[in-house]
């Protein structure tokens, strides 16, 4: 089926099978690959996307249930070569080992602060329990957030 979507403020139109993933649509057809496949259950958060500006597990949603939505990727956050508040301070912070979870935890993070500018270590940390970092740089991921916010 064809289907229009809005990824990171452009729209596509693309042909998808009914059941394919929003995940299957970013990495395969329009070569966005900086959301990761983790577990393909939603249960990792590598996949985080912000769907009208709320994390998404990509790997959940069927992509022709998306039409109208404006998904929001990785690949978007660097504006005019530099790179996004919490993409500065997850380096700043060494806030990844492996890197794997780091985009879907950093589109988690966005989330959050386009929610509540300056939250507290508790609403990151419960914000961010969805997201998986199997090289448990956690305490690092939360101080790079709280630095972004200016906590």
């Amino acid at each position: 089926m064809k289907i229009t979507l809005k990824v990171n403020g452009t729209p596509h139109d693309i042909d998808v099978a009914p059941a394919q993933t929003l995940l299957s649509v970013l990495r395969d057809t329009l070569d966005l690959t900086g959301t990761k496949y983790g577990c393909g259950e939603g249960h990792c958060g590598a996949c985080t996307v912000l769907v009208d500006k709320q994390p998404v597990k990509s790997c959940q949603p069927r992509a022709a249930l998306l039409q109208g939505k404006s998904i929001t990727t990785i690949e978007s956050l660097d504006k005019n070569g530099q790179l996004h508040p919490l993409q500065r301070a997850f380096l700043a912070h060494e806030a990844m080992q492996c890197g794997y979870c780091t985009p879907g935890m950093i589109m988690a993070a966005v989330g959050l602060l386009s929610s509540n500018a300056h939250p507290t270590e508790e609403a990151i940390v419960k914000a961010m329990d969805k997201n998986v970092c199997r090289c448990g740089t956690y305490a690092r991921i939360i101080a790079a957030i709280k630095d972004a916010a200016h906590v």
